[in-house]
């Protein structure tokens, strides 16, 4: 009798701890999501004291994805996590790579924790130029040779790199020094909102998660309104795109990240067709035949000035957007050391960019917007 009582009890106590372990499971796997929502090559998830993040496309077709744990202090990894690479939180200090993780720092309000920069004259961030000036931020050579005996000297909490492929020698040397790198695969995006929404990667590492988050709900609200103001436009004006570079003209492909912001400015690119997300090459006479009486001219390569494509190649004045003056160009807005600001700054401002092509293309439609990045050549 006495067995079968022990046997009852040991059922019940069972079928408990069963019930509770499932609602442990169901109630752990309800609470961690991904909380990114347009970016295809990030995803975070969050913990109690530690978050997972994974950068699932490092560079182009990267077959590889990279997996990083940002440890909170006095937080216990499981076991099952310390095969990663682990990043204590948040960083007091760091080196990054790319003009693009300049403004994310900033917005965030930890720009001064930035120790280095490959080639700082790209920089174009009055506020940043400022910490260059004064020697907060040193020189760390180029992206391609990152000069590791001064990264070791700086010993940044952590060196945010990207990749062209999937050979880095330099960031394995670094790495086999002993500091931490990790990747951002920002630049890979192609969607306008996946880009911007890299701001939440430099949140999760300083544990500004809350502001990064209210920061990318910010822009998303304003591009999403302009997308819905764009669908009131009444026409889709004809666009041509780049400039010669060594014989060849050089445009966006049709599912690129700038083509994309044509199509939802309500513009009628004329290689919106064209498969890919890069660029596409093509001969003068090609882009002639098709372009010639475009009625607009966005991003004309590195020109500032009508007279600077005339004297680069004067077949350009044979174009209609030439002849009417509707050129416009992102490489006027300089920095103080002559880098581009559109280059730095649009990834995370797709929004400021959807209301320059806004009001280049349907002015009427958006009257209050003084254009940002682009400037109309004279």
């Amino acid at each position: 009798m006495k067995f079968v009582k022990n046997a009852i009890l040991f059922s019940i106590l069972f079928i408990l701890f069963i019930q509770c372990k499932n609602e442990i499971k169901t109630e752990t796997k309800s609470e961690i999501k991904n909380e990114i929502l347009y970016a295809k090559g990030l995803e975070i998830y969050k913990h109690q004291g530690f978050s997972i993040v994974k950068v699932t496309q490092p560079w182009p077709s990267a077959t590889t994805d990279f997996t990083y744990i940002l440890k909170e202090k006095n937080t216990i990894i499981p076991d099952s996590l310390k095969q990663f690479t682990i990043i204590p939180i948040p960083l007091q200090s760091v080196v990054v790579t790319s003009t693009t993780h300049i403004p994310a720092l900033e917005m965030l309000g930890v720009e001064n924790t930035l120790l280095g920069f490959p080639n700082t004259n790209y920089i174009s961030s009055e506020k940043t130029r400022k910490l260059i000036d004064s020697g907060k931020i040193r020189e760390v050579g180029t992206n391609e040779t990152l000069n590791t005996e001064v990264l070791i000297d700086m010993s940044p909490d952590l060196i945010v790199s990207f990749g062209l492929t999937n050979s880095n020698p330099t960031i394995d040397n670094l790495q086999k020094s002993g500091l931490k790198v990790i990747y951002n695969g920002d630049w890979t995006e192609q969607s306008p909102l996946g880009k911007a929404e890299w701001i939440k990667f430099f949140g999760a590492l300083y544990v500004l998660d809350t502001k990064a988050n209210s920061i990318f709900k910010e822009i998303e609200t304003e591009y999403i309104n302009t997308l819905a103001l764009a669908k009131k436009a009444k026409s889709k004006p004809t666009v041509l795109c780049g400039a010669m570079y060594q014989e060849q003209w050089y445009i966006p492909q049709g599912d690129s990240w700038a083509a994309l912001f044509l199509k939802d400015a309500q513009s009628n690119y004329l290689w919106k067709k064209s498969k890919g997300s890069g660029s596409l090459s093509l001969p003068f006479e090609t882009v002639f035949n098709t372009a010639q009486n475009a009625e607009y001219w966005i991003a004309p390569g590195d020109f500032s000035s009508l007279k600077e494509m005339n004297d680069s190649n004067p077949h350009y004045k044979e174009f209609n957007a030439f002849q009417n003056k509707k050129i416009y160009s992102y490489s006027v807005n300089k920095g103080a050391k002559g880098g581009i600001v559109y280059f730095e700054l649009s990834p995370t401002r797709p929004d400021l960019v959807l209301k320059d092509l806004m009001k280049i293309f349907h002015p009427e439609l958006i009257p209050n917007h003084q254009l940002f990045f682009f400037k109309k050549l004279e």
